[in-house]
């Protein structure tokens, strides 16, 4: 079942890059949250989706009516394991948390209603959560195609 906008987002927790548990709800009341998936770790679309977030993360925040960087945490998941996440990380120098959905595999995903059975992989689907926890935008789209950061400024402006 597909997670929708104005639904309360499926908490989770899952292994950072560096091992650390990562809750979702540890957001609630603090922080916007936008949450990305992705298939696979050092592959060309999705190194070209996550150093831009990576570049352009300071200006995501100024997008939300708060106005700050800090108000904004990006969490990015694939089935990847903690280990292939960490080099990962380190080679492209990622600031957030790169969460490993490795075990079971890819349930975080399946809970969001991305996970690819016949690939074994998530989908590019990203969902924007409020501070409350609710939903209030998402897209989602196939493997191949890119998402656009530009989309994701709309969507925070109008938190």
């Amino acid at each position: 079942m597909a997670v929708e906008v104005g639904d309360v987002a499926p908490d989770f927790e899952l292994k950072d890059q560096h091992g650390t548990p990562v809750k979702l709800a540890d957001f609630r009341g603090a922080k916007n949250v936008v949450l990305v998936f992705y298939p696979l770790a050092f592959s060309g679309v999705c190194t070209g989706e996550l150093c831009a977030i990576r570049d352009e993360l300071p200006t995501l925040g100024a997008a939300t009516k708060a106005g700050s960087a800090d108000d904004v945490q990006v969490l990015a998941v694939s089935v990847d394991s903690v280990f292939t996440l960490r080099a990962w990380s380190d080679q492209e120098k990622y600031q957030f948390p790169l969460l490993s959905d490795f075990w079971p595999h890819g349930g975080t995903a399946q809970r969001y209603g991305v996970f690819d059975e016949e690939r074994g992989v998530a989908l590019r689907g990203t969902f924007i959560i409020d501070t409350e926890g609710t939903v209030r935008w998402k897209v989602v789209n196939a493997v191949p195609d890119a998402r656009d950061l530009d989309e994701y400024r709309k969507a925070l402006a109008e938190l």
